[in-house]
């Protein structure tokens, strides 16, 4: 398959559309770099860009972007609802194919060189690219918006650039790095009171207590309150769910949603996911859409008449020599179908006379086995970006004591998180075996190797995960900063033996299959 990297910068213009035309240019005027996609909000007075291809034509393509802005947007002048700090205010690298998010950090620390050194702009990595943990988020760095930094950046070390001067030309600064993808949405309100906006935001974002991996803002937007959001993972914090949440809170202040609007491109499978939970289809597999179908199949038509391959799967992905996705990526797939099985076995004990009784039961655990599939689903990425993440500051320097102070604790940040997942992994597990055991004893008979059967890929799942905890906490330079995550190790792992012995009696009771 093809690499392929996908970029979307953010630019501190939209009301003059000649000088977005120019940005647009100087993207295409980069061979192998193809734009996806232009929207531009002139209350924010800004556009978002996608463009994708290959890692070297999006990384000239981004330098070429950077430098027309900085030529022909001043930031003194810039108004807009939109908080900024640069003429090109965010550019974030997305890893779409063949191409790791290691390869996307490392072109945003070689973007942020060169246009630190060549265009005098102070640029500050963000996301899997950060230098330090605080600016992994973008609103740390955003702090002050444009105006504020100006005076910090000169006199408080805390907001020195990752690279370039300290201090702001008319271009602002510029925020660099790489990251999963995410879905810019926005709602607007049947109503001109941009209180109301902050207010549902507030109410919704995870920094004030809300949804997972939701960031919202309140603007005025067009004349209406508009709520502004960036979701983070849409496998955790779906679309469908998100909107109620945003119509739930505007209604306690007496008014409701007008319209929603995307900003940029979406996910297919965000808008799939938003279509099954509205339209309750309880028992819907992707498989029943045409067009995976026809890619199942490695017929997929295109527009002109040919025919698409069909795209690799994950097991191709494992199976190519690349050190990510690994083991631990793995645990999270194989845990994934064990709670798929434990999630088909309770839908196959649902409706059924027989098992009138466990019908409550069984729907719980039908729904807490979804909620565990998509949780370890989104973990196969999660572990996968952890490994990258730790062998980025693996290359970060060490000329200096300073550097070599710095990367030693970017490594035990990422050493530490790269355990973390896979600990969560095996957490999940566990409670996927819980399920299984309870189907195996009480759910539709005909189906009890099933229910074993994922009880059995979770298990499996909580060893290989454990393995991938214990190598990373055993490479820590202080080991006992990873003491309390091997102690819940160790407890996950005899509950899964608990389980275990459990499921074996259950299976010689119910199944009449001697263990």
């Amino acid at each position: 398959m093809t690499q392929l990297v996908e970029c979307i910068p953010n630019f501190s213009e939209a009301r003059r559309p000649e000088v977005v035309d120019d940005i647009v240019a100087a993207i295409g005027s980069v061979e192998g770099a193809r734009l996806l996609d232009r929207s531009s909000d002139l209350d924010h007075n800004r556009t978002v860009l996608t463009f994708a291809g290959s890692p070297q034509a999006v990384e000239e393509a981004a330098f070429r972007a950077i430098k027309t802005a900085a030529e022909l947007i001043d930031l003194d002048k810039h108004t807009g609802e939109h908080p900024r700090i640069g003429a090109t205010d965010v550019v974030p690298f997305v890893p779409l194919s063949e191409v790791s998010m290691e390869e996307c950090i490392a072109i945003a620390k070689r973007l942020g060189d060169r246009v630190g050194s060549e265009l005098n702009i102070p640029v500050y990595l963000y996301e899997y690219a950060a230098s330090r943990p605080e600016r992994a988020n973008l609103e740390n760095i955003r702090r002050g918006q444009y105006e504020g930094l100006k005076t910090e950046i000169e006199t408080d070390p805390d907001r020195k650039p990752d690279y370039g001067p300290s201090r702001l030309g008319r271009a602002g600064a510029t925020v660099i790095g790489a990251r999963n993808p995410l879905i810019a949405f926005n709602a607007y309100l049947t109503t001109s009171e941009v209180e109301v906006a902050k207010k549902v935001a507030k109410a919704i974002r995870q920094s004030s207590g809300g949804m997972r991996y939701v960031k919202a803002l309140g603007l005025l937007v067009e004349g209406r309150a508009q709520v502004s959001m960036n979701l983070t993972n849409y496998r955790e914090s779906p679309v469908g769910r998100v909107v109620e949440m945003v119509r739930r809170e505007a209604a306690r202040y007496g008014v409701a949603i007008h319209h929603t609007e995307l900003v940029g491109l979406v996910p297919q499978q965000a808008l799939v996911d938003a279509a099954v939970w509205y339209t309750q289809l309880d028992q819907f597999s992707t498989s029943q859409i045409l067009e995976y179908r026809l890619y199942e199949t490695g017929r997929m038509p295109t527009e002109d008449g040919s025919e698409r391959g069909r795209p690799a799967s994950f097991i191709d992905e494992v199976a190519a020599a690349t050190a990510a996705p690994g083991g631990g990526s793995a645990a999270a797939h194989t845990a994934a179908l064990g709670a798929a099985l434990v999630e088909m076995v309770a839908g196959l004990t649902l409706g059924r006379k027989k098992y009138a009784e466990v019908e409550a039961t069984m729907q719980a655990i039908r729904l807490q086995a979804a909620k565990l599939r998509q949780e370890l689903t989104q973990m196969v990425e999660d572990d996968a970006a952890a490994f990258e993440a730790l062998m980025g500051t693996f290359k970060l320097p060490k000329d200096s004591e300073e550097q070599k102070k710095a990367r030693r604790a970017a490594i035990q940040i990422s050493t530490m998180n790269a355990a973390r997942v896979p600990l969560h992994t095996a957490g999940n597990a566990v409670k996927v075996m819980d399920l299984a055991a309870r189907c195996a004893r009480e759910g539709n008979a005909n189906a009890i190797s099933d229910a074993m059967s994922g009880a059995a890929l979770a298990r499996a799942a909580v060893t290989a995960a454990g393995y991938n905890v214990r190598i990373n906490i055993n490479s820590l330079e202080e080991k006992s900063a990873g003491e309390n995550m091997m102690a819940e190790l160790r407890e996950l792992e005899a509950r899964a033996n608990a389980i275990e012995l459990d499921i074996r009696k259950t299976m010689q009771e119910r199944g009449g299959v001697q263990s």
